[in-house]
């Protein structure tokens, strides 16, 4: 069991309101509310952009170049990500300047701050627990929303954000993630430490499930 599998099994509760959230579901039903899936994926952009300044604060934290070249790789598949948001929201007519416009709601500081404050007080360790459900919570919900492999989703209404989570280049950023994780942890972890990094990700958690409640909340009204 590595160092995520340990997290994310103390932290069993929280994972599971985010991974298996209402909002995951009707996605992968197809039956999510476009409203929703609109109003959380501008949010995402927004949120996006405030990772890329967390993976930016994780080069400054890092002490070998290794580390650095991780959150090079990490702030690159950030900026990939974002052209999938600015393509779906073009289908709306929405430029990136309309997005970058958009107020940040309440959900998407209340998360992104959260881990940009982790990396500012804490070590790299930190910042990378709090970034995990993030970056290696929607490898596994991608797979999770395409059992049968991309092609089997065929005309699915939400198919290109799925696709995106679920292929093999973000399947392998994940896999990336946690073998980073792993290292950071085998270099800086105590167990007694383990136990304050299980709370982070807990909470880390917790606040990714409000994410998704965001999107619905919207849709209702």
């Amino acid at each position: 069991m590595d160092i995520f599998d340990r997290l994310k099994t103390a932290a069993i509760t929280d994972w599971e309101s985010y991974v298996d959230h209402d909002f995951v579901r009707r996605l992968g039903t197809g039956t999510l509310p476009q409203a929703a899936f609109r109003t959380y994926l501008v949010q995402d952009y927004l949120f996006l952009i405030q990772f890329a300044r967390a993976y930016a604060l994780a080069t400054y934290k890092s002490r070998t170049l290794a580390d650095m070249r991780v959150a090079q790789a990490g702030l690159a598949a950030i900026l990939d990500e974002m052209d999938l948001h600015v393509r779906l929201c073009g289908r709306w007519g929405l430029s990136p300047e309309e997005i970058e416009a958009t107020p940040e709601h309440q959900a998407t500081v209340a998360y992104t701050r959260f881990v940009l404050d982790c990396g500012a007080a804490g070590d790299l360790l930190d910042l990378h627990v709090a970034l995990a459900p993030c970056v290696i919570g929607y490898a596994e919900i991608g797979g999770n929303l395409a059992p049968n492999g991309v092609a089997a989703l065929s005309d699915h209404p939400y198919r290109e954000w799925i696709c995106e989570y679920a292929g093999k280049s973000y399947q392998d950023v994940a896999i990336a993630a946690r073998r980073h994780l792993d290292d950071l942890a085998a270099r800086a972890m105590t167990e007694r430490r383990f136990t304050e990094l299980a709370a982070l990700f807990a909470k880390a958690s917790r606040l990714e499930a409000d994410f998704w409640q965001m999107g619905l909340d919207a849709a209702k009204g």
